[in-house]
């Protein structure tokens, strides 16, 4: 009982710690991160060949960029689920026309082994697709 309960106080402790998402700045865009499955995982990594400090989000000034991510996911080769191999991938999103004060949202999934990640605009049409740069075991 007492390592479980070390165990729960370590896990509420580290929650706590999360900051919460800074308000977007509406002379930017803000483009949110979102992994179709829950067991998988999409971090933001480089915008215009800098590296970011957090991972949850893009924030972009007008016009084009080049956007780079970390999409994390289990790959089910056994028909039954067992022996999941965990995945990580790249994928590179270049987009010309970002807007200030709009929203985006990049998605990413996995089909057996092929990775896509799309951006939509604010209403859910899709307007770009990432290119995945390469995959591996993590």
């Amino acid at each position: 009982m007492h390592g479980r309960l070390s165990w729960l106080t370590l896990s509420l402790l580290l929650a706590g710690c999360a900051s919460p998402l800074p308000a977007p700045d509406p002379q930017m865009a803000w483009v949110e991160l979102e992994a179709r499955e829950v067991t998988s995982l999409l971090m933001a990594d480089w915008q215009d060949g800098q590296r970011l400090r957090d991972g949850r989000y893009f924030q972009v000034t007008p016009g084009a960029h080049e956007l780079e991510a970390t999409f994390r996911y289990y790959y089910q080769g056994n028909p039954m689920g067992r022996n999941t191999l965990p995945i990580s991938c790249w994928v590179r999103l270049r987009y010309p026309d970002f807007a200030a004060g709009q929203r985006y949202r990049l998605e990413a999934w996995a089909m057996s082994t092929q990775v896509y990640a799309v951006l939509y605009d604010g209403s859910g049409r899709e307007l770009a697709e990432a290119e995945v740069l390469g995959c591996g075991p993590y």
